[in-house]
Parts: structure tokens; C-alpha cells; sequence
């Protein structure tokens, strides 16, 4: 008992972050077990998700007015869907999944140039930033993540490996044509005109998240990403054909549990999630939910990479709240009008992204 409760975490979070090589340098070093930084507690181990769940898919082919009916359905009743047809090259997202993966598979003194715990540029690799500060706080995910910012009018990521840097720009350009028409749809699905949420939100795509969960020698003692919401409009992931992503479905207004089912990748799909700012633009007409990965495999690493759709209008003079459109008597408004800044801070207070 007294080794572990002379466990420094400080100095064990210290270590780990000075190697600069994040998850993926314990696999390199052939680690038979799980450091405990990252050792979730048997207490606090998730319960094995549900398989008899099928997120729904969204065929963009059909026409225009199924479509909206089938996104609107989605987003009010799962808030995730697939999307198939959705006219982004098969090519683009293979490249730019391989992109990731190369990566975060670079030799450790090429990748590590760009560790960093406060991302300050428009590139930066890390694992989680938020370490526990207590010994029975969650643990760090088993996660590495190229984290990409997409500043107006190009983006600086000349310092990335070309390879890596030409794929990733191509995809995110592809995206940004895919997000408008998205955009469009879920705010026709809303009932509210092709153009409202855009003329309301000034939709963009800053923030990319490249997620590499390297193989574990114990995965059943670890999380990839702890169960959280996103806080975007709404979410764009691809990913590879590893699985693990699940999500918190059937949850009852008075609180109840609801359960988590498993995210099976659907080839050739892109995968839509609702974020926090629509839930609150939308009035909570359509659902943000929890979502978390788990690890599945000794042997193979999964990848995936989230593009999150924000509003542009995120200065502290910016207030966004439920369209008016979306408030009757019989649906009053169920938030007030905030900025970005106080938005975000509610979250952290609340306890609601917990990533």
C-alpha cells in the first residue's frame, strides 16, 4: 500500500510528456502492460456495449426531400448518422486516412518536433492535454492526435512532411465543399430554409483532429477517448475499418442511462455527429450525444480524423441561441442567448466535455 500511495502522478505525467512521442513510443518500447497513467480503474471500467444497434444511413442520392426527412429523423432521434453518395473521392479520405497513419508512424525524432501539451501553431501532437491530477481521477485515453488548425486565408503546415501535409489540405478542401451542402441540409431538416443556419452561424472547419489509437497489450484496461459530446455545430469523421467508436443511445428525459452501442464502420461512408451548438440552436430539437472509443486490438492501430464544424461568430460580442423560428409557446426557448466564450465555459464547468 505505501508504493502506491507514494505514486507521484506529477512526475509520472512529466516523464511520459518528455519522451515527446506520446502512446504510440510505450508500444515502440514493447511495454507488456499498461502504465498506470493510463490504467482505468475496474470500478470505472465501462460496461460492454450492445451490438443489436444500427446507426442510421443516409443515401445522399435519393432525392432531395427524402433526404432532409431521413437527416431530420437522424438528428432528432441518434444525432449520428452515415451518409453514403456524398460526392467526396473514395480516394481523398483513403489518402488522407494513410496520411495520418504515416504520421504518427514517423520515426520518434520527427514526430516529437512537433509534441507539444499547449498547442501555440497551426500543427501540434500530443496525447490528451488534460492529465488527472488525483490518483483516482479518469485516466489518459489511449490516444495520439495530430491536432490541425485551419486559419483563414491558408493554413501554415509547410512543417509537415509533405506526404502527410498534401492529403490532409486536399481533404480538408473537400470537406469544406461537403460541409456547406451539409449545412444546408440539416437546416432544411430544422424547417427553417436552406440558408438560415449559415446566415446565423457563418459555418467554418478550423479545428481537425487526426486520431491515431495505437495497438494496447491490455485494451479491456483502457479507454481511447472518454465518453463526452462535441461542442462543434456538428462533426465530419472518417475512419478506418478498426472500429471501436460507441455511442450513448436511448437515454429517457428523466435522466435514465440509456446504453452504449458499438459504431460499426460502413465502408465508403462518412459519419455525421450532432454537436452541442446545435443542440442549442436547434431549441434541442436535434440530439447531441455521448460518445467514447474503446481500443480493440493487441496488434493494430485504429486512425480516424474529425473535422468539427463551428460558427465563424465566436467573438465575446457574438450571442447565439435558439433560432426564433424554433420557439412557440408550446417549445419555449430552453437556453438563453450566450457568447462562444461563456458557452465553452459552461461546458468545462459542467462537466460535459469530458474528452
Amino acid at each position: 500500500m505505501a508504493a502506491a500511495d507514494s505514486y507521484d502522478i506529477a512526475a509520472a505525467l512529466a516523464e511520459f510528456h518528455e519522451s515527446g512521442g506520446g502512446v504510440r513510443h510505450l508500444v515502440e518500447s514493447g511495454i507488456t502492460f499498461v502504465p498506470r497513467l493510463f490504467l482505468v480503474p475496474d470500478s470505472l471500467l465501462p460496461p460492454p456495449a450492445v451490438a443489436d444497434f444500427a446507426i442510421p444511413t443516409v443515401d445522399l442520392s435519393l432525392p432531395r426531400s427524402n433526404t432532409i426527412a431521413l437527416i431530420g429523423a437522424a438528428a432528432r432521434s441518434s444525432g449520428f448518422f452515415h451518409v453514403t453518395n456524398h460526392g467526396v473521392p473514395a480516394s481523398t479520405i483513403a489518402a488522407a486516412i494513410s496520411a495520418a497513419r504515416a504520421f504518427h508512424e514517423l520515426p520518434l525524432h520527427e514526430r516529437s518536433a512537433f509534441y507539444s501539451v499547449t498547442p501555440v501553431s497551426d500543427v501540434a501532437y500530443s496525447t490528451n492535454p488534460h492529465p488527472p491530477d488525483q490518483l483516482n481521477a479518469p485516466a489518459l485515453p489511449w490516444r495520439d492526435t495530430l491536432s490541425l488548425c485551419f486559419l483563414p486565408p491558408e493554413p501554415d503546415l509547410g512543417s509537415l512532411p509533405p506526404t502527410c501535409r498534401d492529403a490532409l489540405l486536399e481533404y480538408h478542401r473537400s470537406l469544406m465543399e461537403f460541409g456547406r451542402s451539409m449545412t444546408a441540409l440539416l437546416s432544411e431538416a430544422l424547417g427553417v430554409g436552406a440558408e438560415r443556419l449559415e446566415q446565423a452561424m457563418q459555418v467554418e472547419a478550423r479545428l481537425m483532429g487526426c486520431h491515431y489509437y495505437p495497438p494496447c497489450p491490455e485494451p479491456a484496461r483502457v479507454v481511447g477517448g472518454r465518453r463526452h459530446t462535441d461542442p462543434s455545430l456538428f462533426t465530419v469523421l472518417v475512419q478506418d475499418s478498426v472500429g471501436g467508436l460507441q455511442v450513448r443511445q436511448h437515454c429517457d428525459d428523466a435522466g435514465g442511462d440509456g446504453e452504449w452501442v458499438d459504431v460499426a464502420p460502413v465502408p465508403g461512408a462518412i459519419l455525421i455527429n450532432i454537436g452541442d451548438v446545435l443542440k442549442v440552436v436547434s431549441n434541442e430539437e436535434f440530439k447531441s450525444v455521448e460518445h467514447r472509443v474503446m481500443v480493440k486490438s493487441t496488434q493494430v492501430a485504429r486512425v480516424s480524423i474529425a473535422l468539427f464544424f463551428n460558427p465563424a461568430k465566436c467573438d465575446e460580442s457574438d450571442l447565439f441561441g435558439p433560432l426564433l423560428e424554433l420557439v412557440t409557446d408550446e417549445r419555449p426557448a430552453r437556453y438563453q442567448r450566450i457568447t462562444f466564450p461563456e458557452f465553452m465555459n459552461f461546458r468545462r464547468v459542467s462537466g460535459h466535455g469530458r474528452t
